[in-house]
């Protein structure tokens, strides 16, 4: 498969977007520039906005090469015209929101969604005059509903986190832009290979990429891809003036793991399929959510809209109680398994994740909104992450926690 600013597949395109070898000694590995400051031979103003979109480099909070190298091969991989890297997931998230969102305007959000985002959603944004609707976005009619004359951005996030629940992007999409909103998604748990957010019509395509992009679990960033209109302002906004910049160390290694995504997320998918079809067959898991499954409630839509099923699991083992027994003797008897927060990377890693504590600090649903949610998470769900460990010694070390 060919993204549509690539004319190479997607391993090609993964392995050398952004790159080419280096002019000045021929190597044929990326370099890692971490001067904080360049040489120019310009006379040119002091503020960042005085800068030709010229390839020139001045200061590393305005650019760094090996920052846009990476930036090049996320943007490639998405098929879109431009991307942002930064600090984190959550400098990305709020990059975002402060972007494009001002004192007065209206913005739709997932009712479920990363915990920082969820908590900043709720707590810091109406700080800043920022009226916020908080949705299931599986819900048309109830994102339809929230739609206002002043709606200006519609934050979705597919597949939810914890959860797995899916956003019909395409259709959510619509909906906004009919309503003259900008949409942005939280793709992390997908990654850039999970499915084809462009073409869905999502204009801000976001990924905490220190999860499956890097994929090794010792880089911390965040990007923000689209449209180079709508990357411009960001870049003004969070990048020169809120400082949230990539460490360009950082970006070296995320750019190296990035280089084999492909290969890692075929691996991670056959993994994931392998320890839910086992986990469903377990008399102590009462529920196993994974698109990959016929029994993911929106099984039908993961078939038209997923492209890889990723390898996130989420699954129920009864009431609270149960779970938290469950997650100490997951402390006390994994052997490869690491219990500990995180995903994406080529470690398998598990957490035990209570429905009532979400509730009482990140998510405080009610209603409707709090029955959809326990509909997949129950009173709490253990989130997998499926590592490139094989399968079997996976299980195994499983089949000791829940016996």
């Amino acid at each position: 498969m060919q993204r549509a600013n690539s004319k190479f597949g997607l391993m090609t395109t993964a392995i050398h977007a952004g790159e080419a070898p280096d002019p000045t000694t021929g190597a044929s590995a990326p370099a890692l520039h971490m001067s904080s400051t360049f040489v120019t031979d310009q006379v040119a103003g002091f503020s960042a906005h005085d800068l030709e979109d010229d390839g020139n480099f001045l200061y590393a909070r305005w650019g760094n090469p090996t920052v846009q190298m990476l930036e090049q091969k996320l943007a490639s991989l998405e098929g879109v015209e431009d991307c942002i890297c930064l600090a984190s997931g959550m400098a990305a998230a709020t990059a975002i929101f402060l972007t494009f969102l001002s004192a007065g305007d209206h913005t739709v959000i997932s009712d479920v969604s990363y915990a920082g985002v969820a908590e900043l959603a709720r707590d810091t944004l109406p700080r800043f005059g920022i009226d916020v609707s908080l949705v299931d976005m599986s819900d048309l009619a109830a994102v339809a509903a929230a739609l206002r004359p002043n709606t200006k951005l519609v934050h979705t996030e597919s597949p939810v986190n914890p959860i797995g629940r899916l956003t019909d992007l395409a259709a959510v999409s619509k909906l906004a832009h009919e309503a003259g909103a900008l949409v942005s998604c939280d793709a992390t748990f997908a990654s850039p290979l999970g499915q084809r957010s462009a073409f869905l019509g999502i204009d801000l395509i976001m990924h905490s990429v220190t999860k499956y992009v890097g994929g090794h679990g010792d880089a911390v960033g965040g990007a923000v891809a689209g449209r180079r209109e709508l990357i411009s302002q960001i870049r003004g906004e969070s990048a020169i003036h809120h400082g949230g910049v990539m460490s360009p160390f950082n970006a070296w290694l995320v750019a190296r793991g990035l280089s084999l995504l492909p290969l890692r997320m075929t691996a991670h998918e056959a993994g994931a399929q392998a320890i839910a079809e086992w986990l469903e067959a377990q008399p102590l898991v009462n529920r196993v959510i994974y698109p990959g499954l016929s029994s993911h409630p929106q099984h039908e839509l993961a078939k038209r809209q997923v492209t890889n099923n990723s390898g996130m699991i989420s699954f129920q083992v009864g009431n609270a109680a149960t779970g938290r027994k469950i997650a100490q003797q997951m402390i006390d008897r994994l052997e490869i398994i690491h219990y500990a927060v995180s995903l994406g990377h080529h470690r398998s890693l598990i957490f035990w994740m209570e429905t009532q504590g979400l509730m009482d600090t990140s998510f405080r649903l009610s209603g409707a909104q709090l029955e959809s949610y326990r509909s997949y998470g129950g009173d709490g769900v253990f989130r997998m992450s499926v590592g490139l460990e094989n399968p079997e010694d996976l299980i195994r070390d499983l089949a000791t926690a829940l016996s």
